[in-house]
């Protein structure tokens, strides 16, 4: 048998260790809080803690998550941070996805060149 080879080299770093908590509403969606911590477990006063909204929205596809970074400095803040926050990223999201059709669109082959495959932009 071949000796299995790792297919990442995958480490954690110890300095940037983090306590996640999470609260929802069970509808509209999730704020999670990532509370700084030490290797040893014990809280890291010298980082701040950071809040990431989550949720999902409906798509031909089925759902499809959305997850974003809130600015916020209390669970407060960041729950009235995450309506502006999902609503830019699904922005963004659906201008990403209208730049990669608008590339797809704008691909020329030319005739003749199939078999070489090429395609011109």
């Amino acid at each position: 048998m071949d000796e299995q080879k790792p297919l990442l080299d995958v480490s954690i770093d110890k300095n940037s260790l983090y306590r996640e908590e999470t609260f929802t509403d069970l509808h509209a969606g999730t704020v999670k809080r990532f509370i700084p911590i030490k290797a040893d477990g014990s809280e890291d006063a010298s980082r701040t803690a950071v809040y990431m909204g989550q949720t999902q929205i409906m798509s031909g596809g089925g759902p499809l998550p959305i997850q974003c970074m809130l600015e916020a400095n209390s669970l407060d803040e960041a729950i009235t941070a995450f309506p502006a926050a999902v609503n830019k990223a699904v922005e963004e999201l659906i201008e990403e996805a209208k730049r990669y059709q608008r590339e797809a669109a704008s691909r020329i082959v030319v005739p003749g060149q199939q078999d070489q495959k090429k395609i011109i932009f």
